[in-house]
C-alpha cells in the first residue's frame, strides 16, 4: 500500500482530478497482488455503487438545487437581513444566519460559499468591507451547512459505515448552530474593529421578522420534516431523499410558482454534473478501500493506537489532528470515501459512539476546505471576491480558531452532538 500512496499523492501535485488519481493508484494495487484476479477491479467499481442507502445522494442533491432554483434562496436572504440588520456587521451576519437557513436546501459548502459570495459579496464591498475578510466571511459560513441536514458527507460515512443516517442528520443540528453562534461572535468582533457598521439602526420589528419568516417557512421546515419522516419510520434515507425531491416541486410549482421549465432543466443539468462527479469517486475509491481491507490497515491502526494510549479522548483526539492535516492536501469527500471504513472499526474497539465519532469526522475533514494549499470552498470564494491567497489567510485566523474551539468541544463533550438523536430516537 506504500506505493499506492505514493503514486496517489505523486498523481495529485501532477494535477490529475482526485478520481483518476484514485482510480489508477488502486488499480495499481491489483497489479501487485498475483492472487487477486484483473478482473476483480472491475467488479469493485461497479459494486462500490450499488449501495441502496446511496440512492439517497442523487435525490438530496437534486432537491437542493431544485430549491435554489424556487425562489427560496431570495426569500432566506430577506429574513436573515431582518434577523442581523442591527448588528454590527450586519451583512457579514446575514451570511452566517443564511448559511445556518440553507443548511437544509444545498448541503454543500462549495455551493453555499459561492452563492452567498455571489449575491451578498458585491453589497458588501460596495459597503466598504475588505474583499478578503468577506471571502472568508462567505467561505467559513458555509461549512454550517455541512452539520445541518441533509449534509451529503453525513450521508457517506453513514453507507460506508454502516450508521443511522437518520441519527447522524439528527446530530448535526447542534454543532451546526453552535458554529453559527461562534462565527456570529467573531463576526461581532471583528467587525467593531473594522468599523464596519449595523445595516440599520434600529432591530427588526414583529411587523418585518413574521412575514419574513413566513415566506421562508418551507425552507426551514425541511430538515424537521426529513427527521420526522424518519424518526417514526415513514421513509428511509434513500426514500427520504426521493421525498425531498417531490417536496422541492411542490414549493416551486405550488407554494412559490417560480419553477419553470427552464430553471427545472437548469436543475437537472447541476444534478447530472454534482451526482457523476461523486459518483465516480464512490466507485474508484472502492478499489483503495478494498485494498486496505486486504492488508488489514485498520487492524494494525487500531493496535498501533492502542499503543499510544486506551484513553478513547486521546486515541480520538489524535485522529481529530490527523484529518486536520490530511483535510489540508485532500478533498473532504476523498477523505470520508477512504477512511471511514478505515476508522469505524477502531471507533468500535474503544468503545466510541459512531454518531459521535461520525459528525466529528465530517466536520473536521470539511474544515480543509478552507486552508491552504488544496481547499476548495477556500480557492472558490478568492475567484468570485477577487481577492488574492495571502490577504484571504491573514483574514481568516479568527475564524479558524472558532473552528477549533468547535471541533474541540464536540470531541470533549459528546452530548452537543449526542443530545439530539438520543432526545429523537432515544439511546443507541
Amino acid at each position: 500500500m506504500a506505493l499506492v500512496l505514493i503514486v496517489f499523492l505523486v498523481l495529485l501535485l501532477l494535477g490529475m482530478p482526485v478520481a483518476f488519481a484514485i482510480g489508477i493508484s488502486g488499480f495499481l494495487f491489483f497489479v501487485q497482488q498475483p492472487a487477486l484476479p484483473l478482473t476483480m477491479p472491475v467488479q469493485l467499481i461497479l459494486s462500490g455503487t450499488q449501495s441502496f442507502s446511496l440512492l439517497a445522494i442523487p435525490m438530496f442533491i437534486f432537491a437542493g438545487n431544485l430549491l435554489n432554483n424556487t425562489g427560496i434562496t431570495s426569500r432566506l436572504v430577506q429574513f436573515a437581513s431582518v434577523l442581523t440588520g442591527h448588528m454590527r456587521g450586519g451583512l457579514a451576519q446575514t451570511s452566517v444566519v443564511l448559511s445556518t437557513l440553507m443548511g437544509g436546501v444545498t448541503g454543500s459548502a462549495i455551493a453555499d460559499a459561492s452563492m452567498e459570495a455571489r449575491i451578498l459579496g458585491p453589497a458588501m464591498t460596495k459597503r466598504g468591507y475588505d474583499r478578503a475578510y468577506s471571502a472568508v466571511v462567505h467561505g467559513f459560513t458555509s461549512l454550517i451547512t455541512i452539520a445541518i441536514p441533509p449534509g451529503i458527507g453525513l450521508v457517506l460515512y453513514g453507507s460506508i459505515g454502516e450508521v443511522s443516517i437518520g441519527r447522524l442528520f439528527a446530530g448535526g443540528i447542534l454543532p451546526g448552530l453552535l458554529m453559527a453562534a461562534l462565527f456570529m461572535i467573531v463576526v461581532s468582533i471583528t467587525s467593531g474593529k473594522k468599523g464596519y457598521l449595523p445595516e440599520r439602526e434600529k432591530r427588526a420589528s414583529a411587523k418585518e421578522i413574521i412575514p419574513a419568516f413566513i415566506s421562508s417557512l418551507w425552507a426551514i421546515f425541511f430538515p424537521i420534516f426529513l427527521l420526522v419522516a424518519l424518526r417514526f419510520g415513514f421513509l428511509i434515507p434513500s426514500e427520504a431523499g426521493a421525498f425531498a425531491s417531490v417536496y422541492a416541486l411542490a414549493v416551486g410549482l405550488i407554494a412559490y410558482r417560480e419553477l419553470t421549465w427552464k430553471k427545472f432543466l437548469s436543475a437537472v443539468k447541476y444534478t447530472i454534473m454534482d451526482v457523476g462527479m461523486i459518483m465516480l469517486l464512490i466507485a474508484l475509491s472502492s478499489l483503495v478501500s478494498y485494498g486496505m481491507t486486504w492488508e488489514m490497515i485498520p487492524q494494525t491502526l487500531s493496535q498501533l493506537l492502542l499503543g499510544i494510549s486506551e484513553n478513547p479522548y486521546v486515541i480520538t483526539g489524535l485522529i481529530v489532528l490527523m484529518l486536520l492535516v490530511l483535510g489540508m492536501f485532500i478533498d473532504s469527500t476523498v477523505l470520508i470515501l477512504l477512511l471511514t471504513s478505515i476508522l469505524v472499526p477502531v471507533m468500535k474497539q474503544i468503545g466510541m459512539d459512531l454518531v459521535h465519532f461520525g459528525v466529528l469526522m465530517v466536520i473536521t475533514c470539511a474544515t480543509g476546505l478552507l486552508t491552504p494549499p488544496v481547499g476548495l470552498v477556500m480557492y472558490s470564494v478568492c475567484s468570485i471576491m477577487g481577492c488574492s491567497l495571502e490577504d484571504y489567510i491573514r483574514e481568516c485566523w479568527p475564524f479558524l480558531i472558532a473552528m477549533f474551539i468547535l471541533i474541540a468541544l464536540m470531541l470533549f463533550f459528546p452530548q452537543i452532538i449526542l443530545f439530539i438523536p438520543n432526545l429523537i430516537f432515544g439511546k443507541a
